[in-house]
């Protein structure tokens, strides 16, 4: 079972074997001289050229999804007049994810110094040269910069994702401080502690290949949060609010799914049977996801539809992400029907008798789709149904780390949120006035109009 090995550079046994005091160092390679050999071999590798060059590619691929394909994705889902404040939303804090995570995230998710909790050191990318490497799941290495790069995109849509249940109503500047704060104290730290070789969740065993926990948990939740204390829109649930671009969405929807094989295939971080599998299963779900969705429009008295099959097609990508590398093909495309049927359910029954205002529907589809997906991969790895699981592999033990792990996912993710969502408030106050929001963010927050 594939689960990342980072140690901020450089391979875990090197680091480990460096770790030691210098005693100790002498007694092991007395001891073992095979092994000492075998270290200094492994700390002197070097990337594999077709592995770097896999990489880059699929690092573009996941800029891709946010640019412009999550762009156009929910600014079609918005009213005309608040299309570009949604696009320049997504587009400034995927530029201000950029420059804190090489100042601050990579030190505090996967710095060489910390604890099961958070990580520090290298911050501002001390210490990274041109020369230096990051662990792959094998006795391979890839250039760290390019590590960075794939782990700063992760970052960058994650917070992007959060800004869908908040659209056309919530201030540019505080999108900006709620960002800032968010990355700091929900992203990294659940960052380190699910994909960190020292991270508490990680100890535990917990199964999450691309960003089940991570990115979508973590995204969705959040955005539940943010929306509650953010407000209902004015006019919503009685005044139609409905997309005024379902092409562009649909565009968007073709983008995302092709840059989301860089998101999963990429997280093998090689390119090996396990991206090849990854790949292939981001395939089916997503095509069972697109369907399924569909079905249970047909089977609730409705019209099969467009926006039915973009949503589909995302809560069908969700679901795998935590299972990408962790399951056979038919397990794949079980959980993709599964998570999309009960996405379906959540937005169109669940969000109207609560009452709350998940704009653009982050939570029903990312963070329902990624609870289903997490949870669903303890099932689907299991060797006896086709998942690459190790032959005792006990879908039980693996249930309970899974919940585990996706409950404190969620206790972060609100707390964190929270606190997040009140020191934007006071900082630069949370809501658009009445007039601005009546007139769009457009006008109101840029000064332009998407269609003249």
């Amino acid at each position: 079972m594939n689960r990342k090995l980072i140690c901020g550079g450089g391979t875990l046994a090197a680091s480990l074997f460096a770790a030691l005091p210098a005693w100790a160092q002498e007694a092991v390679e007395a001891a073992s001289p095979i092994a000492a050999a075998t270290t200094e071999t492994v700390a002197v590798a070097v990337p594999n050229p077709g592995n770097n060059a896999w990489m880059m590619t699929c690092t573009l691929l996941v800029l891709l999804m946010i640019l412009p394909g999550l762009a156009l994705f929910y600014g079609g889902l918005t009213r005309s007049k608040n299309m570009l404040s949604t696009m320049t939303q997504i587009g400034s804090v995927t530029a201000l994810a950029m420059l804190m995570w090489v100042m601050f995230g990579y030190g505090l998710a996967f710095g060489p110094e910390g604890n099961q909790f958070i990580s520090w050191g290298k911050f501002f990318l001390a210490g990274v040269t041109p020369e230096s490497t990051a662990a792959t799941f094998t006795d391979e290495v890839i250039s760290e910069y390019i590590f960075i790069a794939f782990q700063m995109t992760f970052s960058a849509i994650t917070i992007a994702l959060v800004l869908g249940s908040v659209v056309e109503r919530m201030k540019f500047s505080a999108v900006m401080v709620f960002a800032i704060v968010w990355l700091l104290i929900v992203y990294y730290p659940i960052a380190h502690m699910v994909w960190e070789a020292r991270g508490v969740f990680f100890a535990m065993g917990a199964l999450d290949f691309a960003g089940g926990t991570v990115v979508h948990i973590n995204a969705g939740v959040s955005a539940l949060v943010a929306a509650i204390i953010l407000g209902k829109r004015r006019g919503f649930p009685h005044e139609a609010m409905p997309p005024h671009s379902l092409t562009l969405t649909m565009v968007g929807t073709g983008l995302l799914w092709v840059g989301w094989f860089g998101f999963n295939a990429g997280s093998a971080l090689e390119a090996n049977g396990s991206a090849a599998l990854a790949m292939m299963n981001t395939f089916v779900a997503t095509a069972a996801g697109a369907l399924f969705w569909m079905l249970a429009e047909r089977l609730g008295g409705h019209k099969g539809s467009a926006l039915g099959w973009c949503s589909g097609v995302i809560a069908g990508l969700v679901a795998v992400t935590p299972a990408a590398g962790n399951s056979g093909p038919f397990g794949a495309i079980i959980l993709g029907a599964v998570a999309s049927v009960i996405c379906f359910f959540c937005v169109s029954k669940l969000k109207p008798a609560f009452g709350y205002d998940d704009s653009l529907d982050a939570f029903g589809i990312h963070g329902v789709g990624g609870i289903v997906g997490a949870i669903g991969t303890a099932i689907v790895c299991a060797p006896s149904l086709g998942g690459p699981g190790a032959e005792d592999f006990s879908i039980g033990g693996q249930l309970v780390t899974q919940v585990l792990a996706v409950v404190a996912t969620i206790v972060l993710s609100v707390v964190g949120t929270v606190i997040a969502m009140f020191i934007a408030k006071a900082v630069t106050g949370l809501r658009v006035t009445p007039e601005v929001e009546h007139d769009g963010l457009d006008i109101g927050e840029h000064g332009e109009r998407a269609y003249n």
